[in-house]
């Protein structure tokens, strides 16, 4: 059982480690020509295709600054707009083609950047500590 001591501890630790992960995103943003924001919606479409609102609720961005983001990558072939089935006023984003290849290149960059971080952890807890956090996003949403 977890005690309010552990729990503070326990959020320390992840603080700390959000600044580290922080760091390391923003290295790889710079190396593919991007700003971390750009980054982190490639990272958000890897798995949805959420509407443009809320694509804008999710960075916690207003819609103009979202749609100057789309904008961006869209120019790169990146990302589409995708009229929503049965309602054309809506659209929603989806990585394109080029895209998935881009979100593949750069997950597999972020787990380089971050194998020092996790070497040390034995496997066991690697795999605990991956299972605990997808539970963890996962009752979020």
């Amino acid at each position: 059982m977890s005690t309010e001591a552990d729990d503070r501890a326990l959020g320390d630790a992840l603080a700390r480690m959000s600044f580290e992960v922080m760091s390391r995103l923003t290295q790889l943003a710079a190396e593919e020509g991007m700003s971390l924001t750009q980054l982190r919606v490639l990272g958000v479409l890897r798995d949805r295709r959420p509407r443009m609102a809320e694509l804008a609720k999710g960075l916690g961005l207003d819609r103009s600054s979202v749609t100057g983001l789309i904008d961006r990558a869209q120019s790169r072939g990146l990302v589409e707009r995708v009229p929503e089935e049965g309602d054309g006023r809506v659209v929603r984003v989806a990585l394109t083609a080029e895209g998935v290849l881009a979100a593949q290149r750069m997950t597999a960059r972020m787990a380089e950047l971050l194998a020092d971080v996790v070497a040390p952890l034995p496997a066991a807890t690697r795999a605990s500590l991956r299972a605990g956090l997808e539970q963890a996003f996962a009752s979020r949403g």
